[in-house]
């Protein structure tokens, strides 16, 4: 028999959620068959699996060791992983804000991939902030994602709530994002432009429309000119939709391509700062998130603005090209 105290990260969740999770190579027709002959109980009473768990709750598996152990699939944090490259702007007990380089996943796409997710995860358990016990039931991940070559401020959940509670904040749209990027072309005025959105999921790549589309989605951007030598333009971007490669793809549809975009960009104007800049990745950097009005735990967060440093690469440009921060 196995007694598992439910702490802040599990609590929040139904019960069966959570059980599918803590022995996770056990389906579902065994999770419940164990419910209904009360081989599992929650504090001593019987259940059926929708009940809401609270912290210091007492679930029971009236199960042998050897059978826990084997639906239990241990997926620990690797610990060898260098976490030197975490830019962290912000943390408190239960969110981090990361300033991400170009290059780095916010999650993998492969399971061979260390992405964000792992850097945060190897962090926090190297810090004694979360135990390999606790790696059974809740892993942290990120709340908003940027492309691999984009730059920028990323929110990482380090407890349930905190993945919750700004998860749903960027998914309404609450939080303020706002990027920096290099445009070709001139723009002198601001403008938000509305359109549609279509992703080729083999090509991994977008389509901007002007009408709606089966399996498009509808998406605005905002943007104004910060300053322009003529050529270029340097952009605020306020990203009011966050659908996949919207920025570059929207800009570009428009005739402003991202210096250094690789997918939507101008092959020989990304030549020219390759050749003069080793510019390796889209000019396009998320640097300022303002917070909503939060309640509760929360609160504390309530109307902060928080901002990154601008990528060295991003600024060696725009100096060189006389466009000014």
């Amino acid at each position: 028999m196995r007694t598992v105290i439910i702490n802040q990260n599990e609590a929040g969740q139904r019960l069966d959620k959570f059980l599918l999770k803590y022995m996770n190579l056990a389906g579902k027709s065994f999770i419940y068959k164990m419910l209904r002959k009360k081989n599992i109980v929650l504090n001593d009473k019987k259940c059926d699996g929708s009940e809401k768990l609270n912290t210091g709750d007492e679930v029971k598996l009236f199960l042998s060791e050897e059978t826990i152990e084997k639906f239990t699939e241990n997926k620990t944090a690797k610990l060898d992983v260098d976490t030197s490259a975490l830019d962290i702007v912000f943390e408190n007990d239960d969110i981090m804000i990361i300033n991400k380089p170009a290059g780095m996943l916010s999650q993998k796409a492969e399971s061979g991939d260390i992405s964000l997710v792992e850097l945060v995860t190897a962090y926090l358990v190297n810090k004694g902030k979360l135990s390999e016990e606790d790696l059974k039931t809740f892993k942290p991940a990120v709340c908003n994602r940027l492309d691999l070559n984009t730059s920028g401020l990323v929110v990482a959940g380090k407890s349930l709530a905190g993945l919750q509670v700004m998860s749903d904040a960027f998914k309404s749209r609450a939080i303020k994002k706002y990027y920096l990027c290099i445009v070709d072309g001139v723009i002198l005025k601001a403008d938000r432009i509305d359109a549609y959105i279509y992703k080729d999921e083999a090509l991994n790549r977008v389509e901007i429309c002007d009408v709606d589309r089966e399996g498009a989605q509808h998406i605005v951007t905002e943007y104004e000119p910060i300053s322009t030598n003529g050529k270029l333009t340097l952009l605020r971007v306020h990203l009011i939709t966050g659908r996949s490669h919207q920025i570059r793809a929207h800009l570009a549809a428009i005739g402003h391509p991202v210096i250094g975009d690789n997918k939507y960009g101008d092959v020989v104007k990304n030549r020219y700062f390759r050749g003069r800049y080793k510019v390796k990745s889209q000019l396009l950097h998320a640097y300022k998130l303002v917070m909503p009005e939060f309640n509760g735990d929360f609160s504390e967060l309530s109307g902060k603005t928080f901002e990154s440093q601008i990528p060295d690469g991003f600024v060696a440009v725009a100096e060189g090209e006389g466009l000014s921060l």
